[in-house]
């Protein structure tokens, strides 16, 4: 049964990483199919929340509370890429919640016209090609660990409301390394470390990563793409962990591993 036609279901949502990949990810046909089944597995959701690494405001800012142009940031790729379309139905109603939610707690939130960024639209092509699920997304609003964590416990809610929180990153990414041989124990020393340290609700230590994860200074010489994880780590308090995507990717540098948490 196609992603898109799967029955909506009450009880709690999970929240998801996903790693992301790049424009071309659309090119390997076993993520892709990878991606699919994860998202046929789920119930359907009423609406998605993404966050993705690509997009960091202050204050927190909501993108794509209707349907608008995609936002293709990057450079450098043939020009299929730039043609590509996911025309998404706006979440105003979600918009809505979210303020509600973060607004119980102070922190303000603004809106803007931007559309869905690569880090958002990639998967859910992947996940939810027919594009027939309401999407909006959040800005990260900064790197701080204990930020993230909080508004992940601030959005928790959603999850019993139908709403599929996504974070949308990667737990290595070092483009320095990109497309060399073979995988670098730095690379598998963190991405063992990030997967024990989730499966067993240690926010503490995600929330150090850099200081306390093997090999984190290579993995992640920039922490915006780890930022989305500690997001959905919040919203998941303490439910089961599982990983449906895992393996390497550009010859090994870049874990593909993706986690449900709940």
């Amino acid at each position: 049964m196609p992603a898109s036609t799967q029955p909506s279901a009450p009880g709690r949502f999970p929240a998801l990483f996903v790693a992301h990949g790049a424009p071309m990810l659309t090119d390997d046909a076993g993520w892709v199919a990878e991606l699919g089944a994860w998202a046929r597995a789920l119930p359907r959701p009423r609406a998605i929340l993404m966050i993705s690494a690509h997009w960091e405001a202050r204050p927190i800012t909501l993108g794509a509370t209707e349907t608008v142009p995609l936002v293709y940031d990057f450079s450098g790729f043939p020009e299929r890429f730039y043609q590509v379309k996911y025309l998404a139905p706006g979440a105003p109603l979600l918009a809505r919640r979210v303020r509600e939610l973060l607004g119980a707690r102070g922190v303000a939130v603004e809106s803007s016209s931007r559309g869905l960024d690569h880090g958002a639209y990639v998967p859910l092509a992947c996940m939810y090609p027919a594009a027939d699920v309401p999407v909006l997304q959040l800005s990260l609003p900064g790197l701080a660990s204990g930020a993230l964590l909080e508004l992940g416990r601030a959005l928790a809610p959603l999850r019993d409301e139908g709403v599929l929180i996504v974070g949308s990153g990667f737990i290595t990414h070092n483009m320095s390394f990109a497309f060399r041989k073979g995988t670098p124990a730095w690379a598998r020393e963190f991405d063992a470390w990030t997967a024990e340290a989730l499966a067993a609700h240690d926010l503490d230590s995600l929330s150090d990563f850099l200081a306390r994860g093997p090999g984190a200074r290579l993995a992640l010489p920039t922490v915006e793409h780890f930022a989305p994880l500690l997001v959905a780590a919040g919203a998941a308090a303490t439910d089961e962990v599982s990983f449906p995507i895992t393996g390497w990717w550009m010859d090994g540098a870049f874990t593909r591993r993706s986690a449900q948490l709940g």
